[in-house]
């Protein structure tokens, strides 16, 4: 974990993601990336010389109307020593069964950015900590490429008005490779997905054409994400 720490300390650095007195919701899915940010900001707070507080927030989708167990991620709070709050939804019956959506994947985003936010305020929170690594800050600006034929991304840091909370993402830095490294040698727990269209989605091609282009142009990624960086992307 000490290297995700050193990703996650330059990332808050560079970008001023923390300031003494925060209150930081993390979303925790259960998936590597968040659990591993969960793990890595508990980590940091011991040498980074920002006093903040953590809290963890897990949203069940109540996929195929079954709650997930998500013991396991409570009892890593506990050692931890963070905070944690279940908050089950029916947003997975909402979008299978009641409308039916083709395209499930934008609307359960927007569902889920808003319970969280929700959740965040409700505990007190002015941050919101998620799990999007370097990897995904790559997938997502050639996603907006191909799709919709315009230059841009998520962006690092992002203050939303309307909520009055600010998006941080400490892990752009780590690749995910080095995520899941990380998360298999520190034994962190992970709950798999339940959702029914998991690893067939837009994103899931353009993250096997990116390793195509990678094993046949070595180190195109980093050139993209550098591009990013230098190209005046709003945030960046």
């Amino acid at each position: 974990m000490q290297q995700m720490m050193g990703y996650i300390r330059k990332a808050v650095t560079d970008y001023q993601m923390l300031s003494d007195g925060d209150k930081v919701a993390v979303g925790v899915s259960g998936g590597k990336d968040s659990v591993v940010l969960l793990a890595g900001l508990a980590g940091v707070r011991r040498y980074l010389g920002v006093d903040f507080q953590l809290e963890a927030v897990t949203l069940d989708n109540g996929f195929a109307g079954t709650p997930m167990d998500y013991s396991p991620l409570q009892e890593l709070c506990r050692q931890l020593g963070v905070g944690y709050t279940l908050k089950r939804t029916e947003i997975g019956s909402i979008i299978f069964d009641v409308r039916q959506e083709e395209n499930p994947c934008s609307l359960c985003a927007r569902m889920r950015r808003g319970c969280l936010h929700d959740t965040a305020k409700a505990l007190g929170c002015n941050k919101i900590a998620l799990g999007h690594h370097f990897d995904d800050a790559v997938e997502t600006f050639m996603m907006n490429l191909f799709n919709e034929g315009r230059i841009g991304c998520f962006s690092p840091v992002t203050y939303l008005s309307r909520k009055d909370v600010t998006v941080i993402r400490p892990l752009i830095y780590a690749p995910e490779k080095e995520i899941r490294s990380a998360q298999r040698k520190a034994g962190l727990p992970v709950v798999k997905s339940a959702c029914p269209v998991d690893g067939c989605t837009n994103r899931q091609w353009t993250k096997e054409f990116l390793a195509k282009m990678e094993k046949e142009h070595k180190g195109i990624t980093n050139r993209i994400f550098g591009a990013m960086k230098r190209g005046h992307i709003s945030g960046w």
